[in-house]
Order: structure tokens, then sequence, then C-alpha cells
């Protein structure tokens, strides 16, 4: 079969390049009919889905470092991880707030904020406590000279 003269090229109808549809539209038959669903039963290929909802990383990071700091709250960890916790799930709140829909785990960061405060301020007063019982003075006599 020899190719169409022109090389194939198409020129576009006179006065520009708009084609309009044809009659009935472009999605159906002739006159717009109502096209039924396939019956049931047969092969039909699954529609696509939404994408699934994401957790945000920031509010899981959130969460294990606010237990972490109310855990080890006694040993004054929760000075720097209930900060930590708090900031962490704040900024990961807002991520969640602005994304949408698309992020989740808002829950998570409002946990982690909340743990992270309570972690700092039970070290701080674990610390207080400690500091006011005495347990850094020196009651041993030094020996004189």
């Amino acid at each position: 079969m020899a190719p169409p003269a022109g090389g194939g090229f198409v020129p576009p109808p006179p006065g520009g390049g708009f084609v309009p549809p044809p009659p009935g539209g472009v999605y159906g038959p002739p006159g717009g009919a109502y096209v039924p669903p396939p019956p049931p039963g047969s092969y039909m290929q699954p529609g696509m889905g939404y994408a699934a909802q994401r957790t945000d990383g920031l509010a899981i990071a959130s969460l294990v470092i606010g237990i972490l700091s109310l855990v080890c709250f006694f040993l004054c960890a929760g000075v720097v991880l209930g900060p930590t916790a708090a900031i962490m799930g704040f900024i990961s709140r807002q991520r969640v707030a602005t994304s949408g829909g698309s992020l989740g785990g808002g829950s998570l960061a409002i946990v982690g904020l909340v743990l992270g405060v309570i972690g700092f301020v039970a070290s701080v007063v674990w610390f207080f406590i400690f500091f006011a019982s005495g347990a850094f003075t020196n009651t041993t006599p030094s020996p004189s000279p």
C-alpha cells in the first residue's frame, strides 16, 4: 500500500485549525443517548480510586519522642525530648491541616505535642524535687588538717 500523497500530512481546514465535534458529542452515540452500564458478571476493569491517605512521618516521630520524654522524665531527658516532641507535633499538625486531606496523622501530632509538654514539665518538677531533697548536698564532714 502506498503512503498518501503529501507524506501523510493533512492540511488544516480553511478558516483555522478548529474541527467541530461529531454529532452527539465526543463520548456518546449520535443523538447523545444514554449508554447503560455493562451487565453484572461481565468483565469490567476496576475504576481508579483515590490515593490512600498517608500518615505524616513527623507526626509519628513526635509521638515516639513524646512517649520517650514521658518515660525518661526521671533522667531529666524530658528537658530535651519534651520540647522536641512539642515542636515536631506543632509543625506536623500544621502540615496535616494545610495538605488538603492528602496527609493524615493530625491526632498523632497532637498526642505527641501533649506528651512532650507533659514530659518536659515532669522532668523539670522531678529535677526541682530531687534538688530540694538535698541529694546534691555533701553531708559528710570534711577532714580537718
